[in-house]
């Protein structure tokens, strides 16, 4: 009974973390639930794996309930097959907080080494790992809790949301150590909340870029375009037409369209529609830019792309960090069968390549990725470095009226201040969006709504501290916390060994 009470608390502290992240952000929900799992550990240490991956179970199906929504409301994947592949990446990723639980009790004893250091370094390596095993899936690390309400966002332009996962879990073992350890450890506990708060709420008023040139102005189209009918034959003519009137009715000096925006490849474009917008577009001197698959140059393969339109050369950035079973099949021969019941056209994306050109729109340098592409910070410095502002462009209809959508604008508001940036985002129905590079949102288009967002942006120059060391100083400290931690576990093992006294001589003789 003892066994289930526990498991039950460790699954409602994690099913909460949802109301932690956007739309909700209440950033201190974080600290404070992975402060009830690291309390049940310290309790019940027999139940540390079982607590850290029920925990982990609760929280990633909480937060990525969204992907029944994706399978079976608009992919069409019958209940029977969706419900449980919901629980599929739930079940993975849940592995990672129960071996840091796991981990965490064998190290050592004492609560100041479990929890102010061996727990802080395993989570974070957990996030970290699993930000890059099997293609990665870094949605939920519990640092874009604190973006940007939170003093600990200042941290993001020095060490990027991995610092600041570390220093949420170093807060929760902080706020452990301060209910239940001595007064020598409270007063420590205390000190180290008080440092890490304090200088992050000081770390926001820094400014790690600075403009450069003039203010212009940019447009945002939101099509609005019902998955189910993105890549419908009778429904295409009106997608052509509602991004047209959307080119047509916009002055700005850039303009960009969401992720598949145009739903056909670049070269199968009705005859004079690409002449008729772009034109349209160059009369009014404003650079336009669409999402929209083109074939790979040996046209075996097709890439979900940007194309500029209004350059004759048709540059274009390529999407380079596929979705894992949406954009391409990991293990066709294992799963592929699946696809037979799902309406998923254009699963089979190729590469586009790693650290590729900014995109030249209107004289301005514009880093564009797609879709969960800003997923990963550390993939976007080398584009953002050569660039003066961010675009990401999505389709997140396949999500539904779900918090995705928030969850999303979030990573971008997270990219944007790693990067000291503004972020331009054009989706399909929301949340089209300008970030400021203090991870501000400068305005947002309502979702499901057909809308273009308009307004003033600065190209920005300079490299933030996260820009150029990137997540290897953190990985670095985590791991050679880890190792002081283990090393003083073993020492202290060493102390309290039992010696073995020398055998008494034998007088006898």
């Amino acid at each position: 009974m003892r066994t289930l009470l526990v498991l039950i608390a460790a699954a409602l502290a994690g099913a909460l973390t949802l109301y932690g992240f956007a739309p909700y952000r209440l950033y201190g929900l974080l600290p404070l639930s992975l402060l009830a799992l690291a309390q049940l550990v310290q309790r019940n240490p027999t139940l540390a794996f079982r607590t850290g991956y029920v925990w982990g179970v609760a929280a990633y199906t909480s937060n990525f309930n969204w992907i029944y929504n994706s399978l079976h409301d608009i992919a069409g994947l019958p209940a029977v097959l969706a419900a449980p592949l919901v629980l599929l990446l739930p079940a993975y990723l849940a592995i990672w907080p129960g071996l840091g639980c796991w981990l965490v009790i064998r190290i050592d004893q004492r609560p100041w080494v479990r929890w102010l250091l061996a727990f802080p370094a395993l989570w974070e390596l957990g996030e970290w790992l699993r930000s890059w095993v099997m293609t990665g899936f870094p949605w939920g690390a519990v640092g874009y809790s604190q973006v940007t309400e939170s003093p600990l966002s200042g941290f993001i332009p020095l060490g990027g949301i991995h610092l600041v996962s570390y220093l949420v879990a170093l807060s929760a073992g902080a706020l452990l150590l301060l209910a239940n350890g001595q007064r020598l450890q409270r007063a420590l506990a205390a000190t180290l909340l008080l440092a890490i708060w304090s200088a992050g709420f000081w770390l926001q008023s820094v400014n790690w870029t600075e403009p450069v040139g003039k203010p212009y102005r940019v447009a945002l189209a939101q099509g609005d375009i019902a998955q189910v009918l993105k890549w419908d034959p009778a429904a295409f003519e009106q997608t052509l037409k509602t991004y047209y009137q959307q080119v047509a009715s916009t002055q700005a000096d850039v303009m960009i369209l969401p992720e598949t925006a145009l739903p056909v490849f670049l070269d199968d474009l009705p005859s004079g529609y690409l002449t008729m917008v772009a034109g349209d577009a160059r009369r009014k001197n404003m650079a336009l830019a669409t999402g929209i698959p083109r074939r790979t140059p040996d046209g075996r393969g097709y890439l979900n792309a940007v194309v500029v339109l209004t350059d004759p050369a048709l540059p274009s950035y390529a999407k380079d960090h596929l979705v894992p079973f949406g954009e391409f099949i990991p293990l066709p021969g294992l799963i592929g069968w699946i696809y037979q019941y799902m309406n998923m056209p254009l699963s089979g994306f190729s590469r586009g390549g790693a650290n590729q050109a900014p995109l030249l729109l209107a004289g301005h340098h514009i880093a564009f990725n797609i879709c969960y592409e800003d997923s990963f910070g550390e993939e976007l410095i080398g584009p953002a470095a050569r660039a003066g502002i961010l675009a990401n462009v999505s389709n997140l209809a396949w999500f539904g009226k779900s918090v995705a959508m928030s969850q999303h604008l979030q990573l971008s508001q997270a990219r944007a201040l790693e990067t000291g940036r503004f972020m331009l985002r054009a989706t399909n129905n929301g949340m089209t969006a300008i970030v400021r590079p203090n991870g501000e949102i400068s305005s947002v288009a309502a979702p499901f709504s057909q809308q273009v967002l308009e307004g003033m942006v600065q190209d920005y120059q300079g490299l933030t501290p996260y820009m150029q060391l990137g997540n290897q100083p953190v990985i670095i400290a985590c791991a050679s916390l880890l190792v002081l931690a283990m090393a003083l576990g073993a020492y202290q093992r060493y102390r309290e060994k039992p010696r073995q006294l020398p055998a008494a001589e034998n007088d006898a003789s």
